[in-house]
């Protein structure tokens, strides 16, 4: 639902993703057990999202919607939490819920831009033009 709601919106689709999943439900079972709506009730967002591995990442939070649609459909209605859903770039997202004692379900979704992957620079395996090669392995000439 996310990802349609991002490609009416000319942003990419997102696919679900474990490590973004089990944030948003340690943010989502943290939030019913205190019954609080707050985005730093376990910890503050950043250090949350920190071994996410994303350049990026945004977080909704909701309660009180037992289905997800409805909840999504909350959000979208919010200027901030729409902003989050259309985070540009993002391709990975974690959504999860849980049911407090008194009954309301919270809801915690996490979005994020993967990090780009650093990659050392390369020489040239090749010789000079003017030396031929004893022994070719994998593409590298000897």
């Amino acid at each position: 639902m996310i990802s349609n709601y991002r490609i009416q919106h000319g942003e990419g689709r997102v696919t679900l993703d474990p490590a973004l999943t089990k944030i948003a439900q340690e943010q989502a079972t943290a939030m019913a057990s205190k019954q609080t709506l707050d985005h730093s009730v376990l910890a503050p967002f950043n250090s949350r999202v920190a071994s996410s591995r994303s350049d990026r990442a945004a977080e909704n939070i909701a309660y009180g919607h037992d289905s997800f649609a409805n909840t999504l459909a909350q959000w979208i209605g919010s200027d901030g939490h729409r902003k989050n859903l259309l985070l540009h770039n993002a391709s990975r997202v974690g959504v999860a819920s849980s049911k407090s004692s008194t009954g309301p379900t919270y809801w915690a979704m996490v979005i994020a831009v993967a990090s780009k992957p650093t990659t050392a620079p390369t020489k040239s395996a090749k010789r000079p033009a003017h030396q031929a090669c004893r022994i070719t392995i994998l593409g590298l000439c000897l």
